[in-house]
């Protein structure tokens, strides 16, 4: 396992699950001695994040973690989980979802709409469950947050299903860092998520 400050980042914003049988009082203390690193690293051994963990002459943790923090991080996966569901936003014409779709995405709104990024389409099967999901988030009393949910689950699925492929080391800090959900599955194309990551990862664009 590597050292450094990826790996640190990593203890401190790892998801609970992969600590089972650790006691969370412990937690914060065991994340600042040698020891108590150790322990928590062997939690680790047995999660799928080989590539994360690869030597390499820039140990790729530290790598991932620098060009990836959470912000950044969150807001790619946000913006993935809504032009997944670009299909079913495109498809929603009643007044008041869509009022409440464009007060929940602001700008992200376009970026749904956009069909230069994606042509959003799928199977109609695929299109009904969507326009379902969407419906129950839109329709919530806490819409906003619902939403908010709803894409950031489903970026997440995105991501992993692209980075086995395309990122490995960042499909595994995703698989890391985010509660499991493994009922959700992708459908964006490569090419999108990919043009979606090259605006994320760029040092000069928003995070």
């Amino acid at each position: 396992m590597p050292g450094g400050q990826g790996l640190g980042t990593l203890l401190r914003e790892i998801d609970p699950h992969w600590l089972q049988g650790i006691d969370p009082a412990l937690l914060a203390a065991g994340r600042e001695t040698r020891l108590g690193r150790q322990v928590l690293l062997r939690c680790l051994v047995q999660a799928p994040a080989r590539a994360l963990f690869a030597p390499a002459p820039e140990p790729v943790l530290d790598r991932i973690a620098a060009a990836w923090p959470r912000e950044r991080l969150d807001s790619f996966l946000l913006n993935l989980g809504v032009l997944a569901f670009a299909p079913a936003i495109r498809a929603e014409i009643g007044r008041e979802p869509v009022r409440r779709l464009k007060a929940a995405l602001d700008k992200r709104y376009l970026l749904a709409l956009d069909r230069q990024m994606w042509d959003g389409q799928v199977p109609p099967g695929l299109l009904a469950r969507l326009q379902e999901r969407l419906a129950a988030a839109v329709s919530d009393p806490d819409a906003p947050a619902m939403l908010r949910a709803l894409f950031a689950r489903h970026g997440r699925a995105e991501l992993r299903q692209w980075g086995a492929t395309h990122e490995p080391a960042l499909a595994d800090w995703t698989l890391l860092l985010y509660p499991a959900d493994p009922g959700t599955r992708g459908h964006l194309p490569a090419g999108a998520v990919a043009r979606l990551h090259a605006h994320h990862a760029a040092p000069a664009g928003p995070a």
